[in-house]
């Protein structure tokens, strides 16, 4: 279930920006005590995060009926296309958490969830593209 290349490039795209402003903004935040310049870094990286992460949402809503569904019924690479959408779920859930929800005892949960699964999806992404070119 192969998407075109435009699209494909799209996607890559904006998951390789999502999770260098991720993780970018996990080091600037840590630094922010240190300086004020940290502060202002990170408070954008975190503006273009959520930009790329909206951007990245429409294609996610893209991908079903012209990936996930197909694949599905072809009986292809299903266990790591589950695990590709049950991530990308989490992430989704715990950003709108951590956006909206204004409870103390929710966001330190919410933003470690986000934060370790943010980390791995890139290695589930090629484990999935490595799986999907496989059984092809």
């Amino acid at each position: 279930m192969r998407l075109k290349p435009p699209f494909r490039f799209a996607l890559y795209g904006a998951f390789a920006f999502l999770f260098a402003t991720g993780a970018a903004w996990l080091v600037a935040d840590r630094l922010k005590e240190s300086s004020e310049l940290w502060q202002e870094i990170a408070a954008d990286l975190l503006m273009l995060h959520g930009g790329a992460a909206m951007a990245t949402l429409m294609m996610l809503g893209a991908l079903f009926p012209l990936h996930i569904q197909r694949g599905w019924r072809a009986q292809k690479n299903r266990v790591a296309g589950a695990v590709m959408v049950i991530c990308n779920a989490l992430l989704i859930v715990t950003a709108f958490g951590l956006y909206y929800a204004g409870s103390d005892s929710l966001r330190p949960w919410m933003s470690d969830a986000h934060t370790g699964v943010g980390l791995v999806l890139p290695a589930l992404f090629a484990v999935h593209i490595v799986l999907g070119r496989l059984s092809v």
